[in-house]
């Protein structure tokens, strides 16, 4: 039930990305997953991306193998970091200049945006219970679990419990007692 609710959030998502733009514009490229080892002069990513995006580190911030996925920070040397995804998708973005990308691993989804010659970071979606927040929740947790993790100033944004910090959301979907999926999500987008 659990992977079959993140998959059907997948393939949403990438309906939607594909309605923004010319089906001959769009890329999928899949393979293996390509078991990388994390290089040790990458484990500071969390900096270099937020150095190249021009803004400190903020908001929640997921981590695997030693490497920070930071929202709205520079990609490239986070995607780097993470080696080999399992897929990739691109196709011209709705809002902005240039592509939109999804970089899917086994176990969770690197999503970017371009922006001044850039690729930032627009969210992380997780997968499945292998992965988890850096508070240590994860799919299959109760909605107590989050709770007790995160404290009850949450909004609840069309059916997401969503708690904020600076820009950036962290979402959990429900249900009914239990967590189906977590998502960090940038707020470049979010109308004020």
């Amino acid at each position: 039930m659990k992977k079959l609710a993140v998959t059907l959030m997948g393939v949403l998502m990438c309906v939607s990305l594909a309605a923004c733009g010319n089906s001959n514009d769009s890329k999928v490229i899949s393979g293996d997953v390509n078991n990388t080892t994390v290089n040790a002069q990458n484990n500071n990513v969390e900096n270099e991306g937020q150095e190249a995006s021009g803004s400190s580190v903020s908001g929640y911030v997921f981590s695997f193998n030693g490497t920070d996925v930071v929202v709205d920070a520079d990609a490239e040397p986070i995607i780097a970091s993470l080696g080999e995804p399992t897929s990739y998708y691109e196709n011209p973005s709705c809002a902005f200049n240039g592509l939109d990308k999804i970089y899917t691993y086994s176990s969770f989804e690197v999503d970017t945006y371009p922006q001044n010659e850039k690729d930032l970071i627009s969210g992380v979606i997780l997968k499945d219970d292998t992965v988890s927040t850096k508070e240590g929740i994860c799919i299959g947790q109760s909605n107590q679990n989050m709770i007790d993790t995160y404290g009850e100033e949450y909004t609840n944004e069309d059916g997401m419990c969503v708690y904020r910090k600076d820009n950036m959301k962290l979402c959990f979907i429900l249900d009914g007692d239990q967590i189906v999926s977590i998502k960090y999500l940038s707020t470049v987008l979010d109308e004020e």
